[in-house]
């Protein structure tokens, strides 16, 4: 009889200790990753982070109205100043538009490449700001020329008329 129960047991404990290594083995973190929260919110149109969450828009901040950071006219100026060369990222809570590169049928050797941002509410002259970066091509490269100035400040100009003509045409339809 005390054969029978040594082999018994050393064909039992064997299998019992395997089997609670097996068990035990499943219960271990090895491969767990905790899931990291978005940063902040993302843009519906870009799909990128900024902006404002949808949640937002009610809220108010000490007692004025938030609903968009930025002069409205000025936004309007500046999406149809920039409509000429196809638009990579525009971020309207932000106030900031960003263009692809832009190569002018009169200057194949050049292109172009607008960031213009709305940083007030008011319609001033240093509400908008107005980036021009140009690139020259050299063989099959293109190489960076660097910012226009002369080309920034004209275009914040016709940005600012542009918003000044939609100012009195919003005012001429009120009278009316």
């Amino acid at each position: 009889m005390k054969k029978l129960e040594k082999k018994w047991c050393f064909k039992v404990v064997p299998v019992l200790f395997f089997s609670s290594l097996l068990v035990l083995s499943g219960c271990s973190a090895v491969g767990y990753q905790k899931t990291e929260p978005e940063a902040g919110p993302i843009s519906i149109v870009t799909g990128k982070p900024g902006g404002l969450k949808l949640s937002d828009f009610n809220k108010t901040e000490g007692g004025s109205n938030s609903s968009i950071p930025v002069n409205a006219l000025l936004w309007r100026a500046a999406l149809d100043i920039a409509s000429f060369v196809p638009l990579d990222d525009v971020d309207t809570f932000g106030g900031s538009i960003v263009t692809e590169w832009h190569q002018p049928k009169a200057t194949p050797m050049k292109r172009l490449k607008l960031t213009m941002f709305v940083i007030g509410r008011e319609l001033r002259a240093d509400a908008i700001t107005v980036h021009a970066y140009i690139q020259n091509r050299l063989d099959t490269e293109w190489i960076d020329a660097g910012r226009d100035e002369a080309l920034g400040r004209k275009l914040e100009d016709l940005v600012l008329t542009r918003a000044r003509e939609l100012r009195s045409a919003g005012i001429a339809q009120t009278v009316n």
